[in-house]
């Protein structure tokens, strides 16, 4: 009877290995990605969120306000501290500008300015704008299943296509399979080394969904170091159009 039951666990085990693979790709990668866009933005989105820095030495905080119409139109519009307030950034299909209070000055920022420091946090001018696309900039492999934190996660490996001006050279997504929601972004660059890894956190319902409240990133190779993005009300709702988002309106946003 013993022998017998482990022939048949055996053949369980067997039939599991054999199967997963042929479920798993039943899964698509992109659009799965696709979903897990359409989760966290909509297709038009307002947010109000606050941004602290950490460092050893010291803590800097700024607040937010950020629009967002499909992929291809979003606005970030600084509140907070005085000495920022009114720096706004714009994304119109594939280009980006900077409006500078302090000099009155709206600039075009080159795609070589998008793998840099947002407002001297952790995270870059490309993550805060959604400059780049998780659909359309990328090629998909599910890799896998792993639990992530309570969650049990699809396993995405996203590599950027020719030609594309992405800031990492790949990045391992935790999609959450309850949700299709990001818990995990780990992000690497060309020889494959971890830059940074982004933490969501905090799943709850604002603007009739469930999003993550918390967005951490924190670098791979400095000590101390991490920026918490905290969004404090989300409405997926709104009535915007693409004149919106236009380089006039940064100076013209009523804060």
């Amino acid at each position: 009877m013993k022998t017998t039951q482990i022939i048949l666990n055996k053949a369980m085990m067997v039939i599991a290995a054999t199967l997963l693979p042929i479920c798993l790709s039943a899964q698509d990668p992109g659009e799965i990605m696709r979903e897990v866009e359409q989760n966290m933005r909509g297709d038009a989105s307002y947010n109000e969120m606050s941004m602290k820095i950490e460092r050893p030495r010291y803590t800097r905080e700024i607040s937010m306000r950020s629009w967002a119409l499909g992929d291809d139109y979003s606005l970030v519009y600084v509140t907070a501290p005085a000495r920022d307030e009114g720096t706004a950034f714009l994304k119109r299909g594939n280009e980006i500008w900077n409006y500078q209070p302090n000099i009155d000055r709206t600039v075009k920022m080159p795609p070589s300015m998008m793998s840099q420091s947002w407002m001297g946090s952790d995270f870059t001018n490309d993550d805060l704008v959604n400059a780049s696309s998780l659909t359309d900039d990328y090629t998909h492999e599910l890799l896998g299943e792993e639990e992530i934190d309570g969650h049990l996660c699809y396993v995405i490996e996203m590599t950027p296509k020719p030609d594309n001006p992405v800031v990492y050279e790949k990045t391992i997504q935790y999609i959450s399979k309850e949700h299709i929601l990001p818990v995990r972004s780990e992000n690497f660059d060309e020889r494959d080394n971890l830059v940074n890894t982004i933490y969501f956190k905090d799943f709850s319902t604002m603007g009739g969904r469930t999003i993550p409240e918390i967005m951490e990133i924190v670098p791979a190779d400095k000590d101390n170091q991490r920026t918490v993005i905290t969004t404090h009300h989300a409405d997926f709702d709104i009535d915007v159009s693409e004149d919106f988002f236009s380089t006039r309106n940064l100076t013209q946003i009523d804060p």
